[in-house]
């Protein structure tokens, strides 16, 4: 069985910091992506960021050169840095990775909890 779990969130107010990060655990073969995905209210889940297993990043637009994700792969742990926070990224913040449970195995997508972030203006 595999678990993600994620850091909690917070409040924080505008122009701040935050830090999530997230932990993979139980069978792990191997993990090729991890990333972010967040949901605000009244809105569909969107894609944050995420990383592939060599290292190559993806972003959303409004993101980009604000958020930093970056992972560890000894530890199975990704982690996303956010700078320059605004109310507009208030949401409940989601991790996911694409983990093949053993060898010869298919990978399956699996996801965190979700850990509220709210950025007050």
């Amino acid at each position: 069985q595999v678990q993600l779990v994620e850091s909690e969130g917070g409040l924080v107010q505008a122009g701040g910091s935050l830090r999530l990060s997230c932990a993979a655990s139980g069978s792990i073969f191997t993990i090729r992506a991890m990333g972010w995905y967040r949901q605000a209210p009244g809105k569909q889940r969107e894609l944050v960021a995420d990383i592939r297993s060599g290292g190559s990043t993806n972003y959303a637009y409004s993101v980009k050169g604000r958020f930093t994700i970056s992972r560890d792969n000894a530890k199975n742990t990704v982690y996303l840095q956010m700078n320059s926070l605004k109310p507009e990224d208030t949401a409940v913040y989601y991790c996911n990775a694409d983990i093949a449970p053993e060898w010869g195995q298919a990978e399956y997508t699996y996801w965190g909890q979700g850990t509220q972030v709210t950025v007050s203006s």
